[in-house]
Formats: structure tokens, C-alpha cells, sequence
């Protein structure tokens, strides 16, 4: 009888202040250093496998590979993902992600982004003497065996394809504290509201209440919620400079963040991710916006990841999901071949339950579920058609041609998109001229997870409900409905539900992947060489794998020049590419790692597999070249402007590499800027999860039947949705000009 007073109590301290909760810290860093001798012998398999492949001695740089897209449960998305009843592990803080980047990954650098949405000051302050400490272990600064680099992420989403601009890492050089903002600078918008809110009552009280053997995982979630909703949000219209430490401080629009960043005056990396991912950007979103002076500064934004966790975000393809007349007014497209919109894909499952409805009547019942789909938008899914079983929407909304593809795939905000554009209204036309690299996005403190295919739980965002009853607890209650004849017309405005619920998280599960990895072309292992290395563009990104990828510019002005350089040429350009494939990995940790963790840290964090290479490479089977010709006329259809693939070369068996000359004799005569950059595309091998929704297709490559990986219990835990794949680097373009 005490013990149950006593655990009401608890509850109602709870509820009203957090009472019985938390605060969660930064954790403790377990590793030391890296052993020298076990960095040397990296650069010397490195050195080695790149004299197989250049023509003219040994590449002078070395290649380092990191993570700049790394969550912990600081993060607040990631913090309900730590939840017991959504399958999660518990705490991941900041110290987890340091060992894990040393002796999981085995990365030479990463950066820490948590949502700057939930860094109130004390997880900001927390965030950046863990990172100062965790760079301290890596020893000598000229000669580091990790990097670490500090940032936050800006978590912007709009409702409206005219007040959307999507996610932004900003990373920082320098980690002293009058070196760097005294406050990470968050978004406004939809995100802000999902992370800020205060928790209601009825969830303060349920979660601990119906899960009590895992009690003080709720408690320490509602104080770590009431920490957000209790800190002051800071004066607006003030110099960044001058405000105080102890609130949060927000930038709604691009604009803003790059005025306050510049305000401070310090070294900043404004990187944008994920930018096609169709889970929360509007439909009929562009760059076209933020290619402007006020939304994009190219001395702060001038890198954008390719492909992430959440996929790939490289190609265009000219289809789209709803269609917009001159006056803004929204329709349904047709489908076209490869891509079925699921506004189309709603009126189909109204149309099968049109029964004995007179043609006209069930007719219209279509049209209006269209209409109502595309009203409703990226919210449409989970509101609008009463009773939808994940199987009767098919692939519709995906892109089938593309790799390894984001779900809901929106074409118009791709990286080749972005490419292609040109702002033609000043006296020199504005285009985004981006380096590329690819991040995992992790938000389990895994910073590299991409190095082996495995632990789709725990190394991808593919979390959901443990059992059946937190799924009908969790999900929308229009997943439970029944078929209803009729779809129903979505009000945003009285929309109640969390965002969890609103969201297509349930379809979405089956498109996250393990992540991928940045590659650098730099000088030495020191932040700064790192980091010239990003200014200069000399990187590319991997679906993960430690891809080795030269591309250079054999002829131009200035003798051989890098990936990433802009370069004015009059002459036909010519190329060449150097690849070799990643190691082949060996099963376990090898004993460096074994050493460094205790048992029970090393089998929470890598979950027993490291980064382990063998001495056998994947063969790179082939080479592609993708050329871009940016806009010249205002108008002009960017679909005709992007080559993709423009060349395709197969290379030699064998694992020693591939090396690929090529030219343009077509540049001369074209007189207009021209872009051209490459993918080095390994052999297939297994890979979680990029099958997608795994579609089953009749003889016309119609989807006929889906075989989802779930996110929750209806895909067993164990089952890593593993397909064969062709893992592949991207380098970054070379752009040229006339």
C-alpha cells in the first residue's frame, strides 16, 4: 500500500514539475587515444593501394573520412527514440558518440549536431566541454588521431513550399568558448513547435504509468522536456552578440541564421541535408528561393550532402507529386512511367470501395480524394483516407529509378536541381557551386555507422513500437479506422495530434539506411588542414564505405586541378578518375578497440561489430559521369540541362583499382558553364534496407504488392533487411567556366 502511495506520488510530481526525473549529463568519454602505431599503418594501406592508381607517383594528400550529421539524445527526436516501448537503448549523450567515432568507426573526424531546437544553454555548455575533451584525448593537434568539430543542426520546416527551406548542419572550427556562439541558433517553424512544446498531462502520467518497470526513462524524458519549455527564448531584433547566455535564440528564415552567424565573426560551415526527403518538405518545394543574396551566403554555405541515413538526395527527375497552376491552385498529376503520386494512389483505394455507387458518384469520390490528398499534403497519409492499410498505397510517392532513394522523394529540391539553377537578375548570374559529401545522420550517438551492413535498430532511424499495443497507442487513430466509402478533408488548423502521429513515419521506416561518410583530400590529420579542406571542396561523399576517389582536371590553366575547383576555361576539358574499392570487412572488433572499451561498453556501443578491414578490396565496377549545364535563360527546363548518366565506363576485374580518362569536345562549341562530377560504384553487396518498400512488379513495372521493413515489432528485430547493392562514392564537381 505504501509502495503504490508512494509511486502516485511520484506520478503526480511528475506531472506537474518533472519531479521524479533527471537531468541527463554528457556522459564520460571510456577511450584513449588511438595507438600512433595503428594510425600509421592505416595511411600506409592508404599510401600503398594509391600507387596502384596514379599515373604519376603517390597522391600527396591522404585521404580522411568522418561524419559531420551526428545526433545524440540530446536531440529531442532522438531522446523518444531512446524510449523503451519505441525499442530504443536508453541514453546515447555526447560521450558515447566520441568513443564510438574512435573505436567503433575508427573516423579520423566527426561533429556533433544535435537539434539546436532542444540545446537549451546548459546541453550547449555540456555539449562543448565534452567535445573539447573528447579532442584532448586525441593528443598532439598537428597530429590528432580524431577530430572533433562542434555544430548544431537548424531544423527548419515550413508548411508551405514558400515558407519551407529544410535542414542545415552548421559546424564550427574552433571549440574554445570565445572562439564559438554562446548559444546554438535554432529554427522557427514546425520543428520548433514539435521540440518546444510542453508535454501534456495525459502523457506525463500514461507513459510511466503503463510501462512502470522502465519508469525513470519517462521521468528523465519529461524533465528533459520541461528544461526546453522553461528557458527563455532571447530579445528579438538584437545584435546576437549582445544577448545573454541563459535563453535560446531562433533564425526563421536562412537569411537570419546567416546574419547571426556573421555576426559573431567566427569560422562556420553551413551545410544543407536532406533537402528531397519527402517525410516533412512540402510539395512543389525548389532552390529557387534561397538562390538569392538574402537565403544563401557562399562564404558560409558552400558544401551540401548528397546522401545520408535518410538516403539520397542527388538525382531530378522531372515528375512531381502535385501540380501548381500560374495562380497557385493545387491538382493531382497523372502518373507517369516509374512514379505513381499518392494523391492518384488515394482515389485508386476510394475507387475499390466505390461498390455498388452509381459511376458518376464514384467517380467524383475519386476526384475528391485526390483533391483532399493534395490539400492535405505531406500530413495526407495519415489523415485523409479512413482505413488505409500500408499495402493499398503500394510505392506510390517513391522514386523507383533512383538509388537508394529518400522517401517521398521530392525531385525539385535535389542536389542536381540546386545544380542547375541559375539567378539570372544581376549582373552576373548567381549559382550554387556546392562541394559534396554524405553524413549518417545517426541518432543513436554512432557517428560512421555506414562500415558494416548491420543492426538496422540500432545504426539506422528505423525505430517504432515494441508490440502491437504501443503501435494502436502510437499510430494515427485513422490506421484503425474502417474503410470508409469517402476521404476526409484535412484541417491543419485543428490538428491536435503530435507530430509523430502526423507524420509518415510508418511507411518511412523501410527507407533508412546505415549512412554514409565524408572523404577528405587533405594536407595532414589536423582540424585545420581538415578543414581547408571542406573550404577548398576537395571532398566527396560514400554510401559508407572508405571508397578511394581522385578526380581531377588534367589540362587546366593552372596545370592539374582538384574536385571542387571552379576554374575559367576556353579549352576542351579533359578528366581523369582514380577509384579503388573499400576494404572487405572481418567479422568483430579488432583487438585495438577490444583493449580500449570495456566489454560492456564496447558491446552497448558497436554492439560487438567494429570497423575491422580486412586486407581484400570490392572491386569498383564502374565509373559514371553526370554532367550539368546550369541555366543560361530564366525559364529554361533544368531536366534538359542535367546529363545523368552523360558517360559510363566499365573498369577492368580485379581489385586494384580503376582509372578512367574522359574529355568534352562539346564544351568549346557550348559556351556556357558546365559542371561535371563522378560516381565510383563498387561491386554489389549487401545493404540494409535500400530495397525500399521491396515492390513486387508485373511484366509493365507496375508495383503489384510491397514487402515493408517496418520500423517496429512487425519486422522482427533481427531481420537487417538486407539486399544487394552498389555501395558508391560522389565526388564533388568540377565546375567550369567559359
Amino acid at each position: 500500500m505504501r509502495a503504490a502511495a508512494l509511486a502516485g506520488l511520484c506520478l503526480l510530481a511528475a506531472s506537474l514539475a518533472g519531479g521524479c526525473g533527471k537531468h541527463r549529463g554528457p556522459g564520460t568519454i571510456e577511450g584513449a587515444r588511438r595507438p600512433a602505431t595503428v594510425v600509421r599503418q592505416a595511411e600506409r594501406a592508404q599510401a600503398s593501394a594509391a600507387t596502384t592508381v596514379a599515373a604519376r607517383g603517390t597522391p600527396a594528400k591522404q585521404i580522411l573520412f568522418g561524419d559531420l550529421h551526428v545526433h545524440t539524445t540530446y536531440s529531442a527526436d532522438a531522446f523518444m527514440m531512446s524510449l523503451p516501448v519505441l525499442q530504443g537503448e536508453g541514453a546515447h549523450p555526447v560521450a558515447d558518440a566520441c568513443d564510438y567515432a574512435r573505436y567503433c568507426s575508427a573516423l579520423d573526424f566527426w561533429s556533433i549536431n544535435d537539434h539546436a531546437e532542444a540545446l537549451t544553454p546548459q546541453r550547449w555548455q555540456e555539449t562543448k566541454e565534452t567535445i573539447r575533451r573528447c579532442n584532448e584525448i586525441a593528443g598532439d593537434p598537428a597530429d590528432p588521431d580524431m577530430v572533433s568539430f562542434l555544430g548544431w543542426e537548424w531544423t527548419q520546416i515550413g508548411q508551405t513550399r514558400e515558407d519551407h527551406y529544410g535542414h542545415k548542419n552548421v559546424i564550427l572550427l574552433d571549440t574554445e568558448d570565445d572562439r564559438v556562439p554562446k548559444r546554438a541558433i535554432h529554427s522557427g517553424g514546425m520543428a520548433l513547435t514539435a521540440m518546444r512544446q510542453r508535454p501534456p498531462l495525459v502523457q506525463r502520467m500514461a507513459l510511466p504509468a503503463l510501462d512502470w518497470a522502465n519508469r525513470q526513462h519517462y521521468f528523465d524524458l519529461h524533465r528533459y522536456q520541461l528544461e526546453i519549455a522553461n528557458t527563455a527564448d532571447c530579445t528579438e531584433g538584437v545584435d546576437t552578440r549582445q544577448l545573454p547566455e541563459d535563453c535560446v535564440e531562433g533564425a526563421d528564415t536562412p537569411a537570419v541564421l546567416f546574419e547571426k552567424l556573421s555576426q559573431w565573426g567566427f569560422e562556420t560551415m553551413v551545410i544543407p541535408h536532406g533537402n528531397a526527403w519527402g517525410i516533412y518538405t512540402p510539395s512543389g518545394s525548389t532552390w529557387h528561393k534561397q538562390l538569392s543574396p538574402a537565403q544563401h551566403d557562399p562564404a558560409l554555405q558552400h558544401i551540401i550532402e548528397v546522401f545520408s541515413g535518410h538516403g539520397n538526395s542527388e538525382e531530378y527527375r522531372d515528375w512531381r507529386a502535385i501540380d501548381f497552376d500560374d495562380d497557385g491552385n493545387r491538382s493531382c498529376p497523372a502518373p507517369s512511367p516509374g512514379y505513381e503520386p499518392c494523391c492518384w494512389r488515394a482515389g485508386e483505394i476510394i475507387r475499390s470501395r466505390c461498390g455498388d455507387a452509381a459511376p458518376e458518384e464514384c467517380r467524383r469520390r475519386v476526384r475528391e480524394a485526390r483533391q483532399n490528398y493534395v490539400d492535405a499534403d505531406v500530413q495526407a497519409r495519415t489523415s485523409v483516407v479512413p482505413g488505409a492499410r500500408l499495402a493499398d498505397w503500394m510505392n506510390c510517392g517513391n522514386c523507383d529509378d533512383c538509388y537508394a532513394p529518400a522517401f517521398n522523394y521530392k525531385p525539385g529540391t535535389s542536389v542536381q536541381a540546386a545544380m542547375a539553377l541559375s539567378d539570372l537578375s544581376g549582373s552576373e548570374p548567381a549559382r550554387f557551386r556546392f562541394g559534396f559529401i554524405a553524413s549518417s545522420d545517426n541518432h543513436t550517438a554512432r557517428p560512421g555507422t555506414g562500415y558494416k551492413e548491420y543492426g538496422r535498430l540500432a545504426n539506422t532511424e528505423a525505430g517504432g513500437a515494441r508490440d502491437e499495443q504501443w503501435y494502436r497507442r502510437f499510430a494515427s487513430p485513422v490506421n484503425f479506422a474502417g474503410p470508409a466509402p469517402e476521404s476526409l478533408r484535412y484541417d491543419r488548423a485543428s490538428d491536435t495530434r503530435p507530430a509523430y502521429q502526423v507524420m509518415d513515419f510508418e511507411r518511412g521506416a523501410s527507407f533508412f539506411l546505415t549512412g554514409g561518410l565524408v572523404a577528405v583530400h587533405s594536407e595532414d590529420r589536423s582540424r585545420k588542414a581538415i578543414w581547408d579542406a571542406m573550404t577548398r571542396h576537395d571532398t566527396y561523399g560514400t554510401s559508407g564505405p572508405r571508397i578511394l576517389l581522385w578526380f581531377d582536371l588534367l589540362n587546366g590553366p593552372a596545370g592539374t586541378q582538384s574536385m571542387g575547383s571552379v576554374v575559367r576555361m576556353r579549352e576542351a576539358p579533359r578528366f581523369r578518375v582514380r577509384a579503388i574499392g573499400s576494404f572487405e570487412q572481418k567479422p568483430g572488433c579488432p583487438d585495438v578497440s577490444v583493449a580500449a572499451l570495456s566489454r560492456e561498453r564496447l558491446e552497448h556501443l558497436c554492439q560487438g561489430e567494429c570497423y575491422n578491414p580486412g586486407t581484400e578490396r570490392r572491386r569498383i565496377a564502374r565509373v559514371e559521369i553526370v554532367r550539368v549545364r546550369p541555366q543560361d535563360s530564366a525559364g529554361e527546363d533544368i531536366g534538359a540541362l542535367i546529363d545523368d548518366p552523360w558517360k559510363v565506363i566499365e573498369c577492368p576485374e580485379g581489385n586494384d583499382g580503376c582509372v578512367v580518362d574522359f574529355e568534352d569536345p562539346g564544351y568549346t562549341g557550348g559556351g556556357r558553364e558546365t559542371s561535371y562530377y563522378v560516381r565510383a560504384i563498387e561491386e554489389p553487396s549487401p545493404a540494409v534496407n535500400t530495397a525500399g518498400l521491396r515492390c513486387s512488379y508485373d511484366d509493365d513495372g507496375n508495383c503489384t504488392a510491397i514487402d515493408p521493413c517496418y520500423g517496429d515489432y512487425r519486422t522482427a528485430a533481427g531481420d537487417d533487411c538486407l539486399v544487394m547493392n552498389e555501395e558508391r562514392a560522389w565526388s564533388s564537381p568540377i565546375y567550369l567556366r567559359p
